[in-house]
């Protein structure tokens, strides 16, 4: 009998925790350890930030889902990992041993390399707000209220080292529109700050015609930019940000004042895995093979956010390359196949295709891209933009978390309808 213990329970670790249900036979153990006893669907976060969706709406606990699937869970965060002997220690001092380990945390977010940016309740200088946790949304909206009734500019964007830059463009749209509904547009700025080298960058090189179509958009929407922005500091309404040019020189210094921010921070790795020796690259990101397995430990494997993959390119300002909810899926699969190989003396062979199907909404449109594989050169590489897309990721949402509810990794019919569109988990 084999123990499978699953760190995290996200958007990875929640679906990977039901297909290793479904793959292996009922006498291994699964255990899924998480900080907190909820899921929270991220994706949804701009929404709950402008009002659009309640919290209750996007999260739900998880102990009852993963106990009627006969998957055990412990709503505690690990505090330090024994790779050696193969154990957790969870907080408050309890021990838990495995005989693989899915690291899926996701990331630790470094509001701290920014002087004065992020919410101060999760460490942060206070000045900035994020949209990375249904807390920190929450939060926003608490504010934003508040800066309805007596409105001003707003800076809206992502820091240097950031990695996930399409929420960032979808919560500067969703906030442009929301204000224009509200008829207070006219009385809101907006300014695009990132550390991205153009706009459509997105952490990949472009996708499709992404520069001129986010340029349009924001064009139309008078929605101004900044990028290969450094932002180095951050005080009460005002954010100071050096703009470089594309061989890395200064170009201009901006103090660019605002009312209200939302900055998406870089990511580091959570620090019990971190601290591990040998797992982590510098950033304390896990570092792994083709098959997702660690290069140091081969009873650990990891997915997600919290992997090391290079940025697809050199940029003057630091990006990193974003982990989108499709290719984090591909990952998974890849892992939960070569574990069950594993346990029955095969080798693991499964690779995930890293394909990535990304849906942003803008409020009331949308822009969607398909990049296939995501790490270029790619098989297939477009972006769309229309009214389908905000209906698609609304439809995507109600979905993914009935699939939660469910138990179910992959049902047949997604299955079914990504393969007729050439869109697979894994590398055949």
């Amino acid at each position: 009998m084999a123990h499978v213990v699953i760190m995290g329970a996200g958007i990875g670790g929640m679906p990977a925790a039901y297909e290793l249900r479904e793959l292996l036979p009922k006498e291994h153990r699964i255990t899924v350890v998480n900080s907190v006893d909820y899921f929270q669907f991220v994706p949804s976060n701009p929404w709950v930030a402008v009002g659009w969706r309640e919290r209750e709406a996007v999260t739900l606990q998880i102990a009852p889902y993963l106990e009627r699937k006969r998957i055990g869970f412990i709503a505690k965060a690990v505090t330090h990992i024994d790779a050696v002997a193969s154990k957790l220690t969870l907080l408050g001092g309890d021990t838990l041993d495995y005989d693989y380990l899915l690291i899926a945390t996701g990331p630790k977010l470094a509001f701290d390399e920014v002087v004065g940016a992020g919410p101060a309740a999760s460490g942060g200088g206070g000045f900035t707000h994020s949209i990375c946790h249904v807390d920190h949304a929450q939060a926003f909206f608490a504010d934003y209220e508040a800066f309805l009734k007596n409105p001003g500019p707003i800076v809206v964007g992502a820091m240097p080292g950031a990695s996930c830059f399409g929420p960032a463009y979808e919560f500067t749209m969703i906030l442009d529109t929301d204000l224009r509904r509200r008829k207070l547009r006219n009385k809101v700025p907006i300014t695009y700050v990132s550390s991205e080298p153009y706009i459509g960058h997105l952490g990949l090189g472009g996708v499709g015609d992404s520069k001129s179509m986010l340029e349009s958009e924001f064009r139309n929407r008078d929605i101004k930019w900044i990028t290969n922005a450094k932002t180095t500091k951050v005080e009460q309404g005002k954010m100071f940000v050096t703009q470089l040019d594309d061989q890395g020189a200064v170009l201009k210094d901006h103090e660019v004042a605002f009312k209200l921010s939302m900055m998406l921070p870089a990511f580091k790795g959570v620090d019990a895995v971190a601290a591990v020796p040998n797992l982590c690259n510098p950033r304390g990101m896990v570092m792994i093979d083709e098959f997702q397995r660690s290069k140091a430990y081969r009873n650990i494997f990891s997915a997600g956010v919290c992997v090391a993959i290079p940025p697809v390119e050199v940029t003057p300002v630091p990006t990193g390359c974003p982990k989108t909810g499709y290719m984090i899926e591909s990952m998974m699969t890849a892992i939960c196949n070569n574990i069950a190989n594993e346990l029955v003396g095969k080798p693991a062979v499964a690779k995930g295709t890293w394909n990535a199907v990304c849906l942003a909404d803008m409020g009331d449109t949308g822009a969607a891209f398909v990049a296939l594989p995501q790490i270029p050169p790619r098989n297939v590489n477009w972006f769309k933009k229309g009214k389908w897309v905000h209906l698609a990721k609304i439809a995507y949402e109600k979905y993914f978390m009935r699939k939660l509810r469910k138990g179910t990794s992959e049902p047949i019919y997604e299955k079914y309808i990504m393969g007729l569109l050439g869109i697979n988990r894994l590398d055949k």
